[in-house]
């Protein structure tokens, strides 16, 4: 833990101190306008700041608007108005009008966002932020040694400052969250301009601090972190508040490394009004915390040193009063969010994946060899991060050595598979870069270096341990544009190896659930089978405005047959279109990833059989081409879908489902599915092998839908 000098003060003169009450109470009695427009039902849920006004009104006035960067949470209200959010933009969220510029209707009230004030869409899961945080300012770092090269201008175009500091907002019961930690430890690793406010009031809703802190205060538990400069202090105390957080945030924009303000606040109101803490809260321990109100404090202080005199007080109330009347006014006339826009913003309205723009001829030089998916992956790197300098690629090992002086010592690591080796060496450190064993760390790390303007192309090393970062993918990474109403965006690439047929990799080197992540609206997932298009999807994938899960089959790396050549640095598939690897006209097979090879060799076995089987290898998995598979089951009449998903619940019953719904008059049988048992995949070769589709089960599948 840093150590700070405690004779270094900066104080409020008397007009801040008034302009201070007054966000208070600003925010304090909007709060009490919206616990009134719920009880009216003009609201659907109410969650207040009360409280915490001090604390977060002082931060508005350390940092500064549109300079700095904001993650903040629920409790926020008071800063976000201190930095310029206006109190009918704040009631437009709750009313769900279609011009909150939070959300457009979307999220729940108090899920803070503005771009004009750096505000980043705020979503409901505690600590998802702090690791975003953590990457937004390692973004601002880059951004600012590097100036503007490859920035796409995230999302606002707000441009970098070599001094910002990026500001996140958690409260005591949310540092119990690993992600919390994780943020922690990378924000001091990295000596990140991050300042970290723990709005710590004594209960996680009904679970006090003392009951998940180690000794009741997370500033002690947190005093290991070197190059952590810590403050615990009085939040309900807007003076000493903002003596704390100025020498905080004088230490981050000095660039010396993360601060933690650990702020004492009161929750005079419950959680929110779904809950009463009257019913786990005893009188004297209410009556007690309501004595220590920061409202009630400050104005007996302003009133005490005659900064104020009743009269003026008094005017300045009715004044508060008066606007919050006229932000009521007028959001209860906003028009709300017409039903054709429900479906805007969940993939970027500039850039269309799917288009015939990223549809390019491969450009084979004569003597061009073929290459392997790992080399042809590994080129398509190497040839966008050329293109692009906003390119950041990091994940566990995948520098070729973590420390400077290995470099010219060793050949380098490059990834367990080796997809990124020579990347650190050909482009530097500051771009290719070790994560911590930490899943979660590589993704909300990425969110956040994306929403600036980056393009971060991450890999987690094996997609059974992909889980930790879920919560990321699915709650951050994937809702961030829709949830925003399209104020704000996070395109990157998530690069995974997965799948079975290793013959060892066993139950935790083997899984392949990808029905997880095309179940995740704004979220694109490709899958390639072989080399080629392994390099045309990734580019097109890296040069979209979207986030992209890149599903890499490991037994499909070095395989012969899956071997491409090098097709030039421009070329691009489309997304959501499929490749009739196979023509046919008896029956069709619908399949992806390393299926597509035995759904092939089943062809041929079933060609000297007499039946001609049309094999169609998905390519894209969200979005797939419907129009494809439609064309051959309307020629065939008959359709196998095989996939490695186990076969209950996974992805090719809703191809299956689709076909049965929407061409069930071309079918002459019905659709069949050929998939893995539903079992983990076992170490031993056997099991495996009778675990995972095999050439031999999907011919036979093949025969059971023709002799139907």
């Amino acid at each position: 833990m840093a150590t700070r000098d405690t004779k270094t003060t900066t104080g409020l003169n008397k007009d801040q101190m008034i302009a201070a009450y007054r966000n208070m109470v600003l925010s304090r009695r909007l709060d009490d306008a919206e616990i009134n427009m719920k009880r009216r039902n003009q609201y659907f849920f109410q969650i207040s700041g009360a409280g915490h006004e001090a604390v977060l009104t002082a931060a508005g006035m350390a940092l500064k608007a549109g300079h700095d960067w904001f993650y903040p949470y629920y409790r926020d209200r008071a800063l976000c108005l201190q930095l310029g959010v206006t109190p009918r933009e704040m009631l437009l969220q709750g009313v769900a009008a279609h011009d909150d510029p939070a959300s457009a209707g979307r999220q729940m009230p108090s899920h803070w966002g503005h771009v004009k004030y750096n505000i980043v869409s705020q979503s409901s899961p505690t600590g998802t932020q702090c690791l975003q945080a953590v990457g937004c300012a390692e973004a601002g770092v880059y951004l600012a040694t590097h100036g503007d090269r490859g920035k796409d201008d995230g999302a606002g175009g707000a441009a970098f400052r070599k001094d910002e500091v990026v500001y996140v907002s958690i409260g005591d019961g949310a540092t119990s969250e690993g992600e919390f930690w994780e943020a922690l430890s990378t924000a001091c690793v990295r000596k990140a301009p991050v300042l970290f406010l723990v709005e710590d009031n004594g209960y996680a809703i009904s679970v006090p601090t003392r009951v998940q802190t180690p000794g009741g205060s997370i500033s002690k538990a947190a005093s290991g972190f070197l190059g952590l400069l810590i403050e615990e202090f009085d939040g309900t105390d807007p003076v000493a508040s903002y003596e704390a957080l100025s020498r905080l945030v004088a230490y981050c924009r000095g660039r010396k490394g993360p601060a933690l303000a650990h702020a004492h606040v009161t929750r005079p109101y419950s959680h929110s009004m779904s809950d009463d803490q009257r019913t786990y809260r005893t009188p004297e321990d209410l009556a007690e915390e309501q004595s220590n109100d920061c409202i009630a404090k400050f104005k007996a202080r302003l009133l005490d040193e005659r900064i104020l005199s009743e009269a003026k007080l008094e005017a300045l109330h009715a004044a508060v009063d008066e606007q919050i009347a006229s932000a009521v006014e007028a959001s209860l006339e906003a028009e709300q969010p017409e039903e054709e826009t429900v479906a805007d913003h969940l993939y970027s309205p500039d850039v269309d994946p799917t288009s015939d723009a990223f549809r390019t001829e491969p450009v084979v030089e004569a003597e061009a060899k073929e290459d392997f998916v790992v080399g042809l992956v590994n080129a398509c790197l190497r040839d966008e991060m050329e293109r692009n300098p906003g390119i950041l690629v990091f994940g566990e090992d995948v520098a070729d050595a973590t420390l400077e002086e290995a470099l010219s010592a060793t050949k380098g690591k490059g990834g367990v598979f080796k997809l990124t080796a020579g990347l650190q060496r050909a482009f530097g450190s500051d771009r290719v870069f070790n994560s911590p064993l930490a899943e979660a760390n590589i993704v909300g790390r990425a969110v956040g270096m994306a929403t600036r303007g980056l393009k971060p192309v991450v890999e987690i090393q094996f997609f059974d341990y992909i889980w930790p970062a879920y919560h990321q993918i699915r709650n951050e990474l994937a809702m961030m544009r829709w949830r925003s109403g399209g104020h704000w965006k996070c395109p990157l690439v998530i690069r995974v190896p997965l799948g079975g047929y290793l013959q060892g990799g066993a139950v935790y080197h083997s899984q392949s659930g990808v029905v997880l992540f095309t179940h995740n609206p704004g979220l694109r997932v490709v899958m390639p089978s072989n080399a080629q298009d392994a390099n045309g999807l990734l580019r097109t994938a890296i040069r979209c405005d979207d986030p992209v899960m890149f599903l890499e089959h490991k037994h499909l790396y070095r395989q012969p047959y899956a071997k491409g050549k090098y097709p030039g640095k421009n070329y691009m598939i489309p997304l959501g279109r499929a490749n009739v690897v196979r023509e046919g006209t008896d029956v069709t097979v619908v399949t992806y990833g390393a299926l597509v090879r035995r759904s092939d060799m089943a062809a041929r076995t079933l060609e000297k059989e007499g039946v001609s089987v049309e094999v169609i290898d998905l390519r894209t998995l969200s979005p797939w081409d419907q129009e494809t598979v439609a064309a051959s089951v309307r020629k065939t009449s008959r359709v196998l879908v095989a996939y490695e998903d186990n076969v209950t619940w996974g992805y090719g019953a809703e191809i299956a489902a689709w076909i049965s719904d929407n061409l069930f008059e071309y079918l002459d049988a019905p659709v069949k599915r050929k998939a893995s048992l539903d079992t983990p995949v076992a170490y031993a070769p056997r099991l495996e092998d009778m675990i995972l589709p095999q050439t031999e089960t999907i011919a036979e599948a093949v025969r059971e839908v023709v002799e139907y």
